[in-house]
């Protein structure tokens, strides 16, 4: 796996057409001695006695995997079944995974170790062939065991000296999260031409899955992607309508995502941007109270106390319950003592220093 959209971690894979390639993830756990798989004991059986069978082994030979490539080179066991449908080709996906080979305790490969894997794209940035059959199988939420033989894993060769030449590998990965991106990306390798000529549902879908990613990002705290997906999905929201109900739509789309781009600004701690886009969203929508509420909160950062009071009461008589809109009220008026106090501290000392120079 190469890194993927929004960040990620090095890659495992065998290229297509290539030599076999391994990129380290996180952590790669390559031992001098081999040591047995998780919770056995590994010791050479007593002269005359077969050697026992060990849960990896265990696991390659079962006849219970799901057969995926008709050739046995795929093989899989659920261990948690997902919700949904199965995933896409194309689409871009966010998996927890750890790679197994047979007689060690720890995984060659894994990102388990990091808290919010980053997207990749099926057919680009996960090159492990074995690993993208068994992804296409899977759902949102899914948990799975994979047997991989050398033909869908490292080849022949092996990757040396971590993987051993003809290793037969065991996989276990769980499916987070993933976005049909197909179209999405088939439309930004157009022409600027070619865009124009979109019927305008389809460039809608697409300006609606890059919000879905910049969302993604966005809770997996990648603000600075996050931002840069909502702004390409802006860009392409520049149509000239043919029908007031085409312009409703077009505007529906770009209200949510300067919503986004305002409450993004505002995650950065940069206030001025943050009430430019909470200002356009005011535009479309002039009693939009997350609109209001964004250019308060924004005024408030730049201690722009009356804009911030003018626009937070507006807020409030559109959503008079709203806990976020009085709790930031609250927070403004005590902002706004604090600030009254300290000019009443500054102009005593002044007048206090004239009288004594006097």
């Amino acid at each position: 796996m190469a890194s993927g959209r929004g960040g990620g971690s090095g890659a495992v894979g065998v290229p297509r057409g290539g030599a076999p390639r391994l990129a380290v993830h996180d952590r790669a756990a390559g031992e001098a001695q081999p040591r047995p798989w998780p919770g056995t004991e590994w010791r050479l059986p007593p002269e005359g006695q077969a050697p026992p069978v060990y849960p990896f082994q265990s696991v390659v030979r079962s006849q219970r995997l799901q057969d995926l490539s008709g050739d046995g080179g795929v093989r899989k066991q659920e261990l948690r079944a997902g919700t949904g449908q199965a995933m896409p080709p194309n689409a871009s996906v966010a998996v927890k995974f750890s790679g197994y080979l047979e007689h060690q305790d720890k995984p060659f490969c894994t990102n388990c170790y990091s808290k919010s894997p980053g997207l990749m794209k099926l057919g680009k940035d996960i090159t492990l062939l074995g690993l993208e059959v068994g992804l296409l199988t899977m759902k949102k939420g899914e948990l799975s065991r994979f047997v991989f033989t050398p033909g869908y894993a490292y080849g022949q060769q092996g990757c040396p000296p971590l993987i051993p030449p003809s290793a037969t590998v065991i996989f276990e990965v769980e499916v987070l999260d993933f976005l049909d991106s197909a179209e999405s990306d088939a439309f930004f390798e157009l022409t600027a031409e070619q865009q124009a000529a979109f019927p305008l549902q389809k460039v809608l879908k697409v300006a609606d899955t890059e919000r879905q990613f910049g969302n993604y990002l966005y809770h997996k705290r990648h603000l600075d992607d996050a931002k840069g997906r909502y702004k390409k999905a802006l860009s392409i929201l520049g149509l000239s309508p043919s029908s007031e109900s085409e312009q409703r739509q077009i505007n529906a789309s770009k209200l949510l995502l300067l919503l986004n781009l305002s409450l993004t600004y505002l995650k950065l701690e940069r206030p001025t941007q943050a009430l430019v886009y909470g200002e356009k969203a005011l535009e479309i929508d002039q009693r939009n109270a997350k609109a209001l509420f964004r250019c308060g909160q924004a005024c408030l950062c730049m201690t722009e106390y009356e804009k911030a009071r003018d626009f937070l009461a507006r807020a409030q008589r559109i959503q008079p319950f709203n806990h976020d809109i009085n709790n930031e009220l609250k927070k403004l008026a005590s902002c706004y003592r604090d600030y009254m106090n300290k000019e009443k501290e500054m102009c005593c000392r002044m007048f206090a220093s004239l009288n004594t120079s006097a």
